[in-house]
């Protein structure tokens, strides 16, 4: 399994300088190649092929004045920005043929060097280098300094340096691991149901209050965007004031990401078995609950517990978003019909009383473990059963019908004896139950 490791960076103000020319230079090269694959489709080109752009944008580049400063950065990244052109083309391919799921993808747009987010990617091949002394090395930027929260696993395959809108760089490393890191098996299987007054109430009946990051931290944001909106457009003050909210919106995703990591691993540590519901997060963000259901952040707590689960070998399944698990009763299995958001709790005819979270995450579990079964190749419908003897004989005095096949007659009861001449074999016996078709039997 890959899984990436993020550490926080801190350049000084030489090896910043260094980093800025590297994101700007991965920035025009990925820019070129988006610009000579457009102009190619415009004049009824073919395709240009890899090797054929970064001969084009790279290569040849560097020996134009215009494109000569591409050589004070690692080949490298340049590469890799073009490598990042192509899977945003592959990624668009895919989307309009139907291979790919979930939303449309877009089209490659070009980079700016006022975008929020910059990143350079480096591979083995740059020789990049982690040293005894903490530090990472990086090609034609020098040592950097880097605060390691754990050590790295194995060695990493390649690094992303990036750097966030409020100005902090981290360093993600992916690792290829092959240790055994399955946990030892539990018992325990839940269902979460997910919300907004409560996070997650579980199948056990536990209820996780939501923490509402963004919502008490509004106060402190509402000023600084305040205080943004009254900075003159292109000052410098104002780009100290946008800088600073966005420290203080990293701040709250930093919280939120922070305790979903806690509350998932601790899940998946105590259960077996995790499913939840495939809640349609799009759609919701449209509604008047939009700015309370981003602050839950339910897409991102569900994939921590789905990468988490196929990690330490627990089982995890999402049930279809339309099964009624707040309709149904969880005893007897009635369906009662919807409710409003603002009944809690109800009680089924059958006499149970539910709590309205509890019981959907009850029947969360119960079809999780339906469909989990399911999806094993477990027997569903009842095994076909053999009919007894009784059952499978001939009754001649429930027949309605005492035609021949075969010439063998179904009054005979199955005997191997052959009464019915040649030239009448195979015809129908002109005796006609008259209960049956309202004939008469003589005729």
């Amino acid at each position: 399994m890959q899984l990436r490791y993020n550490h926080r960076v801190y350049p000084p103000p030489v090896q910043q300088a260094a980093l800025a020319r590297a994101f700007g230079c991965a920035r025009v090269v990925f820019n070129d190649g988006l610009r000579a694959r457009r102009e190619a489709r415009e004049a009824g080109e073919a395709y240009l092929p890899d090797g054929e752009l970064s001969k084009r944008v790279i290569t040849q580049a560097k020996r134009t004045p215009e494109r000569a400063w591409l050589g004070e950065v690692s080949a490298v990244v340049l590469q890799q920005a073009l490598a990042d052109l192509n899977s945003a083309y592959r990624n668009f391919f895919t989307s309009l043929s139907g291979k790919r799921k979930g939303r449309t993808v877009a089209p490659p747009r070009f980079r700016s060097r006022k975008d929020n987010r910059q990143a350079i990617r480096f591979t083995r091949n740059s020789r990049f280098a982690v040293l005894d002394n903490g530090r990472l090395r990086l090609p034609k930027v020098g040592d950097v300094p880097v605060r390691w929260s754990r050590a790295l696993p194995a060695e990493p395959s390649s690094v992303t340096v990036i750097k966030d809108a409020g100005g902090r760089y981290f360093a993600s490393f992916v690792v290829q691991t092959t240790e055994e890191e399955t946990l030892p098996r539990v018992e325990p299987e839940v269902g979460i149901d997910l919300g907004l007054t409560h996070f997650a109430v579980l199948s056990n009946g536990k209820k996780i209050t939501a923490p509402r990051f963004l919502r008490r931290a509004a106060r402190k944001l509402r000023r600084l965007q305040q205080d943004l909106s009254r900075k003159q457009r292109g000052s410098n003050n104002r780009t100290k004031a946008v800088v600073k909210v966005a420290k203080a919106h990293a701040r709250v995703a930093d919280s939120r990401r922070d305790w979903q990591h806690k509350l998932s691993t601790r899940i998946i540590r105590d259960n077996q078995a995790v499913y939840v519901e495939d809640l349609c997060v799009t759609g919701l963000g449209r509604t008047r609950l939009a700015k309370s259901v981003h602050d839950a952040g339910w897409a991102s707590f569900t994939a921590m517990l789905e990468y988490k689960a196929a990690r330490y070998g627990r089982t995890f399944r999402r049930i279809g978003r339309f099964v009624p698990t707040s309709q149904t009763c969880s005893t007897c299995g009635r369906l009662d019909g919807p409710k409003p958001l603002s009944v809690r709790s109800w009680t089924c005819p059958c006499g149970a009383v539910h709590d309205r979270d509890v019981n959907a995450a009850i029947n969360i579990l119960a079809q999780g473990r339906w469909e989990s079964l399911n999806a094993c190749g477990a027997q569903v419908r009842p095994a076909p059963v053999p009919a007894p003897r009784r059952e499978a004989g001939i009754h001649p005095h429930t027949a309605c019908s005492t035609r021949n096949v075969e010439g063998i007659s179904a009054l005979q009861g199955g005997e191997n004896v052959n009464t019915t001449p040649a030239s009448t074999r195979g015809r129908r016996s002109p005796t006609r139950c008259g209960r049956r078709c309202g004939r008469s039997a003589s005729t």
